[in-house]
């Protein structure tokens, strides 16, 4: 698929959506560890629904997405709600965030190896990661259908192995129940002051 085209997609199914979505399991079951002040990143953020509740917390709230749609859906929910968040249409890859600028960096369904050094750096001393994306060992009726765009097991684990775990989750094959995070790897860690 050419880029034009996964932008395409990727506007034409915000433009569809009902709603804004629903936010992170990893952010909804970790709210706790949210500090109470302080500037946040929601990195690839579709529509929003994670930098509403980031706002609704009180945090300065930045969000970057490649699509248009997305960023102009969140733009109307947070003016609905009378929310500030500073929208931007930009392309992590090509543009990540820079060093020592965020509190709090939440990712949720976007997996870019290559972008894990700079999430670290773009952290400030005792800053937040809460990242949440697809598995490969578990496939429900969601997510990419190609391997490299889920993670194998407990890569997030290795990936962030320089930050400091609060949280982590993979239930993978060990789950006899599915659940709506059986398919999902979950983390929040803090970069070392």
């Amino acid at each position: 698929m050419s880029p034009g085209d996964y932008l395409h997609k990727w506007n034409q199914r915000h433009r569809e959506a009902e709603d804004e979505g629903s936010p992170a399991q990893v952010l909804i079951r970790n709210l706790h560890l949210l500090p109470a002040s302080g500037k946040a990143l929601d990195l690839a953020c579709g529509r929003g629904a994670n930098a509403l509740l980031l706002a609704e917390r009180g945090l300065e709230t930045h969000a970057w997405d490649f699509s248009p749609v997305g960023i102009e859906r969140l733009q109307q929910a947070a003016a609905r709600r009378g929310l500030r968040i500073a929208g931007a249409i930009r392309d992590v890859v090509a543009e990540p965030p820079p060093a020592n600028s965020f509190d709090v960096i939440l990712v949720s369904f976007f997996l870019e190896r290559s972008l894990v050094p700079h999430l670290v750096q773009a952290l400030r001393p005792g800053g937040r990661l809460f990242y949440q994306t697809f598995v490969q060992a578990v496939r429900l009726d969601r997510g990419p259908s190609t391997p490299e765009w889920r993670l194998a097991n407990n890569e997030l684990l290795q990936l962030f192995r320089e930050l400091d775990i609060h949280y982590y989750r993979e239930d993978g094959c060990a789950a006899t129940v599915q659940t709506e995070i059986s398919d999902l790897a979950l983390l929040v860690a803090s970069k070392r002051k």
